[in-house]
Parts: structure tokens; sequence; C-alpha cells
């Protein structure tokens, strides 16, 4: 991919979050691409990608995506993030990369990398603990 392809890449994909439109989304995939997340409990398929968006609006209607860094070289991109959204008046956020291979300017494959203790502590009500302090 050349740098404005890798360029415009990465503006519709942001773009596609900002606006959470599983459309969006689905343009950018092949139908047969796949998706790798430890956020859902199986692969998901590039044309499951409108539906994952509604479910995801669906349980999290204020959830803000922000681009914060992007590289690339030949057919993969990554791109690392934040989210953010506000659970009982309290501010949660988290960060993690997703990594794409781009075929033809779609995607056809997706890893996302991302730490989800502090999820599954905040969902079970309990304080995310270092596993280690330093003195």
């Amino acid at each position: 991919m050349t740098d404005a392809e890798v360029q415009e890449f990465v503006t519709r994909f942001a773009a596609a979050w900002a606006a959470r439109d599983g459309n969006a989304f689905l343009e950018l995939w092949h139908s047969d691409g796949v998706l790798d997340t430890p956020l859902v409990n199986r692969r998901v398929k590039g044309s499951e990608l409108g539906r994952l968006m509604e479910v995801q609006k669906s349980a999290a209607p204020d959830f803000v995506w922000q681009l914060l860094d992007w590289t690339s070289r030949g057919d993969v991109v990554i791109i690392e993030w934040q989210t953010t959204r506000n659970v009982g008046g309290a501010r949660f956020e988290w960060r993690g990369v997703d990594k794409f291979r781009i075929r033809e300017g779609r995607i056809i494959e997706e890893r996302v990398y991302s730490d989800t203790a502090p999820l599954r502590a905040f969902r079970k009500g309990e304080t995310l603990e270092p596993i280690m302090t330093l003195p």
C-alpha cells in the first residue's frame, strides 16, 4: 500500500468509529475477512461487522473511540486507540492496538490487542490491583 492509501484507510476507519456506523465498517471489510478480538466470544466475520456495531451501540451508547497513533509496513496497518465511556458517573477508559492485514484496500484480517483485566474488574465491581508494587 502507498502512504496515501494507508492514510485514506486510517481516516476512513477513524471516521467509521466516530460515526459508529455499521455500514461504514462493512465498506472497509472483505465479506470473508475475520476479526479476532478478546472482547467477544468468537471470531467475527467481516460480513458481521455492521451487527457487531449495533450490539455495541446498544450496550454502550456513550462509547467514544479515539485514534492515538498508527503505522504501516506493506499490507499491514497498526492502529493504537483509546476508548472512553461514563458508567455510574465515573469515566472509564482503556487502550488497545489493532493489527490489520489489508487486501485490495479492504480488511482481510484484524486482530485486536487489549488488556481486558480492567474491563473484567470493572464488570465485577472490583478494583484492579497491580501484579507488583515498586518501592
